[in-house]
């Protein structure tokens, strides 16, 4: 192809494809589109029980006919109630619900159980509504004695006993039940109910149950002993427990950080709730609906793990008529408790975000928008409460349709019906219950094994799934595991409790097993222990993150297919080499499991390969340069990582995103830092620290002291040992493996900063590199976007002591590719975000962008930068590549001798280069203290990377050669271990780079397969 001045290159964008199985908006104005549609629905799904349906039908013709006016009104609002009251799936007749004094909602707060509430002031009762005649007085079922809470309604399947919850006798909450007489449902109201012989103990609350298809009962329970972390444990966390009808054993299933919710019974006999955790995740928005047997086993996602929306799903129900397919609550965090919009959620279509939406109601025809707030739905009118799912299409819920107006029952459809079915003027009428027999699930039969003390772990290939997208077969060696300790009651791990912005609980390592060449492994767990699960390099550095955690029962067999590989697609048959041989044990991390201190596991590494230098005495050793003494060792470490942070971004990670080799302290240790070489062991316990999110505490007794954890501690392991048994990884102050000291989290968070200094002067020298007038060229593409490329001459450079000569020009990008320009080639790419501090709570503070259109693109991997080169030379003609590592120093230096285009090390580089700066320091909120490693005299003005071409281009027309992302180049940097993968040179270092990573002659080594937070590449053009 001929070269001209510019190359003009067209490119066409493909919109997205229209989902054809949406259904499509349908304006109804004045209500005759719903009432129809729902009759022609009863009409075609009851052609026998719904005689009446084209009457109803031509009354509809008739009143739409009639002049627009109040008796057009009356007349449809008489047809929609006749019609949809003729609704065969009513034919049950009479309703149970709970009647409460208005004012007096007994609803917890979204991140609070039922201890919570005031258990007095209620003037409840469970009351039986006749659909016969609606209008007529409640009939009492059960009404408590005094005016104690009634709720948490569930009725057994055979429509004859009923539990919910209330007070009991030691005053705490308890589950009760009472007996229905079919014949005659109110003669128990006079009665009082059977409290359930479940956990008696003073201090233990038990609520919110329900009937099993075997006649054995789940319910939650406080007596985990648990708080929850973020209001600083004043929550206690109720977890779900099993009572055995038969012999009155209560077992706990779950082991979970928070609260598990709203337990119900699917259509398969599997057990549906919500589960509230966040491990290192935003805690607003990390309520994840969970399934399991009804034994405990076979714990998994049931919907939303990963999501931003909806931030919860209360009172979720299986549909009855469908296979996957729930109804329930979407709610917020702060704000509005547990009501909100109603939705259909289907895991079948999807379950991340809004994927499985099925309906929002009303909303007929209308996509369902993953919203990310904090207060979801705090302005959004009418709110629903407690839905009972009659079909697929038809629901009893609790609706209240504006602010100030109390709860009432209507019948609710899906094409925007609602009909109201009773309302009280100082009542609110909640959980609206038919009264009838329920199809019984099918009995799925215990799998546990209660006299063993582990579980068995099989997985099956771990590189299937997005969690390990992309990364090559082989480089997994192991799989390190780590458990919790868990808040306990009136403590929690908010800002700084357990280290600087950092892990929400205690984490203990039990250590490591192997994982195969081709990606599977079998192993043994401890049962009823949450586990989390981190796959190794070959240096034992971890390449992704779990921040959830799995438990087995005691004698299950647990399977996994992959890192978070898909429920909805088949698992492959193969056959394993991990399948063949005997399950491995967990091979200890030096010594018994134990919360990880930095004091115990750390500190020691410091005082044996640091402190000769960063020594108050001392000043330096030998021939090394002073080097400022170490105030405080956590601190001191903590700056130099990158970590997820309190609560990163709760999208599952790239593969790498927090690899160690990725942090300032790894890569100077790596380079030799003043001669010092560390043995395997002290890598793996600073690596360990890192991966672990930098710890700072390994018991809650440093947090809080020996005396108040005494007790605590002591009562959490004996009700471990009763419902659990065992003694679970709880502390034994009395027991600790080191008492150690603890600064207060003042003094955790001061670091000693360096003082203000004048930047020198800028200089810039030219040796053999020729001052060139820029030849310009340009690459037109969609959209009127632009790649512009200036003209590299010939010459030669000293790289170290090794001439390096550019024997051909060549023509480079002025600037780093853009993410507008990037996504011409892959339009599903997302750079992300760089993770914000502390606690947020909306969509500006969960992170800083990388994923505006002029920033440069990020988390893109050597050979998708590759691949891009070979795209635009496909569609341009030109030889476009990647700049080798000589050709990309060469532009760099511009001729210039200094470590900068620009000038030394110690120059202003805020002018020239988007580095690590004050902005870089600054913390995202006020209450985090300012602690990366910025350079706070300079000011750049972008926290993460700026705008391509924001700073001063060199002389020879290049912008960002320095800082802002750093850049993939074609150069290899070294091969890896059993040829698995092959390192590429990356330059330039980023805005979270010091300048002295950012020098023209500083080289990096990533992955080619590695995404990495900070590289991105720009492209060079043969000048053919």
């Amino acid at each position: 192809m001929e070269m001209k001045t510019a190359v003009v290159i067209l490119l066409f964008l493909i919109p997205a494809a229209v989902n054809a199985e949406k259904t499509p908006v349908l304006q109804d104005e004045d209500g005759f589109r719903a009432v129809r549609m729902a009759i022609e629905d009863l009409i075609e799904s009851y052609p026998v029980e719904y005689p009446r349906g084209k009457e109803y039908l031509a009354r509809a013709d008739e009143i739409e006919k009639l002049p627009a006016g109040q008796q057009r009104d009356d007349r449809l609002r008489q047809l929609k109630r006749e019609a949809l009251l003729d609704n065969p799936l009513l034919k049950f007749r009479k309703l149970l619900l709970v009647q409460r004094k208005k004012g007096r909602q007994g609803l917890p707060c979204n991140w609070e159980g039922n201890e919570r509430l005031p258990r007095t002031g209620y003037d409840d009762q469970v009351a039986m509504l006749s659909l016969d005649h609606p209008d007529d007085e409640l009939q009492t079922v059960f009404r408590p004695q005094s005016d104690l809470f009634v709720g948490d309604l569930d009725l057994h399947f055979d429509g004859r006993r009923l539990l919910f919850s209330m007070p009991g006798k030691n005053g705490r909450w308890q589950v009760h039940e009472i007996e229905i007489d079919p014949s005659n449902p109110t003669a128990s109201a006079g009665s009082a109910p059977r409290e359930l012989p479940l956990i008696p103990d003073p201090d233990v609350d038990n609520y919110d149950a329900c009937y099993l298809p075997d006649d054995n009962i789940l319910f939650t329970s406080t007596a985990t002993y648990t708080g929850v972390p973020c209001v600083q444990g004043s929550s206690h966390v109720a977890n779900i427990y099993r009572l055995e009808a038969g012999t009155g054993e209560v077992r706990r299933l779950t082991f979970d950080q928070d609260h598990n919710w709203n337990p119900t019974v699917l259509n398969n006999g599997r057990v549906l709730y919500l589960r509230w955790e966040y491990s290192d995740l935003p805690h607003f928005v990390a309520r994840i609906l969970f399934q399991m047997n009804p034994d405990g086993t076979n714990q998994a996602e049931f919907y939303g793990s990963g999501s931003y929306w909806p931030n919860s799903f209360f009172y979720a129900r299986a549909i009855p008529d469908h296979p996957t397919r729930v109804v329930g609550i979407a709610s917020g965090h702060h704000g509005t408790r547990r009501a909100g919009e109603l939705h259909i959620l289907d895991p079948a279509l999807g379950r991340h975000e809004a994927d499985g939406s099925v309906q929002r109601i009303p909303g007929y025809g209308k996509p369902v928008e993953p919203v990310i707030l904090d207060n979801l739905v705090d302005a959004s009118w009418p709110k629903f409460l407690h839905p009972f799912p009659l079909s697929s299409k038809y629901f009893l819920v609790s609706v209240s349709l504006k602010g100030g107006s109390t709860w009432a029952i209507y019948l609710v459809d899906v094409f925007d019906n609602m009909v109201l079915l009773r309302e009280e003027k100082d009542y609110d009428l909640l959980e609206p219950t038919p009264w009838q027999p329920r199809p019984l699930p099918p009995v799925i039969p215990s799998r546990v094994k209660p006299r063993q003390k582990h579980a068995t772990v099989y997985l099956e290939d771990i590189y299937e799934g997005s969690g390990l997208k992309g990364v090559p077969r082989g480089v997994v060696k192991q799989l390190r595991l780590f458990t919790y300790h868990f808040a306990y009651r009136g403590m929690g791990g908010q800002q700084d409790k357990l280290g600087l912005d950092g892990p929400w609980d205690i984490k203990c390592v039990l250590g490591t097993v192997p994982v195969e060449p081709d990606g599977s492994s079998l192993f043994y767990v401890p049962a009823n222990l949450p586990i989390s699960y981190q796959p190794l390099d070959a240096e034992g550095k971890a390449i992704q993150l779990m921040r959830s955690w799995s438990t087995a029962m005691p004698g299950e067999n647990v399977s996994c297919v992959g890192c978070h590989a898909p429920q909805n697609s088949g698992p492959p048959v193969k056959n394993t080499v991990a399948a063949r041989r005997t399950p491995s044990k967990i091979a200890p991390w030096y010594g018994p499991v134990r919360g990880f201190s930095f004091k115990r596991e750390v500190e020691p590494v410091v005082n044996k390969y640091c402190a000769g230098c960063h020594n108050a005495e001392t000043g330096g050793i030998a021939d090394k340069p002073a080097a400022k003494p170490i105030a405080d060792a956590y601190m001191f470490l903590r700056r130099l990582v990158r970590t997820p942070t309190m609560e990163s971004d709760i999208h599952v990670c790239e593969p790498y995103e927090y690899h160690a080799d990725t942090t300032e302290l790894v890569r100077m240790l790596r380079a030799g830092h003043y001669g010092v070489k560390l043995d395997a062991e002290a890598w793996d316990r600073i690596i360990t620290w890192i991966d672990l999110n930098t710890p700072r505490h390994g018991t809650w007794t440093e947090n809080v002291g020996r005396q108040r954890m005494a007790n605590t501690a002591q009562r959490r392991r004996d009700l471990m040992r009763r419902y659990a048994g065992i003694d679970g990884m709880d502390e034994n102050p009395d027991e600790l493996i080191q008492q150690v000291s603890v600064p207060s989290a003042e003094v955790l968070v001061k670091v000693e900063l360096p003082p203000q200094q004048k930047p020198p002067e800028v200089k810039i020298t030219k040796l053999d590199a020729p001052d060139v007038k820029q030849a310009v060229r340009s690459i037109e593409l969609a959209d009127g976007n632009r790649l512009e490329l200036v003209r590299i001459p010939t010459g030669e450079f000293l790289a170290g002591t090794s001439k390096v000569k550019i024997e051909k020009p060549f023509w480079m990008a002025k600037n780093e590719i853009s993410n507008r320009l990037y996504t011409a080639f892959d339009s599903q790419h997302d750079s992300r975000l760089e993770s914000t501090d502390f606690l947020h709570f909306d969509p500006i503070k969960r992170g800083t962008p990388l994923n505006a259109p002029d920033q440069p693109v990020a988390r893109v991997s050597w050979q998708r930068a590759m691949e891009y080169c070979e795209w635009l030379s496909n569609e341009t003609g030109l030889t476009v590549e990647l700049p080798t590592e000589g050709q990309w120093q060469w532009a760099c230096r511009v001729g210039s001798e200094d470590p900068f285009w620009y000038g030394g090390r110690d120059c202003e580089f805020a002018p020239y280069a988007n580095l690590a700066d004050l902005q870089f320091n600054s913390a995202s909120h006020s209450k985090t203290f300012q602690w990366r490693p910025g350079i706070l005299d300079q000011n750049d003005g972008h926290r993460v990377s700026a705008p391509v071409g924001s700073y001063r281009p060199s002389p020879w027309g290049l912008y960002d050669m320095h800082g802002n992302v750093a850049e993939w180049t074609a150069t290899v940097y070294r091969h890896g271990p059993d040829s698995a993968a092959t390192k590429r040179v990356v330059c330039g270092g980023s805005w979270s780079d010091r300048p002295k990573w950012a020098t023209a002659d500083v080289r990096l080594g990533y992955w080619e397969f590695q995404k990495v937070y900070n590289v991105g590449f720009r492209i060079v053009v043969s000048d053919e």
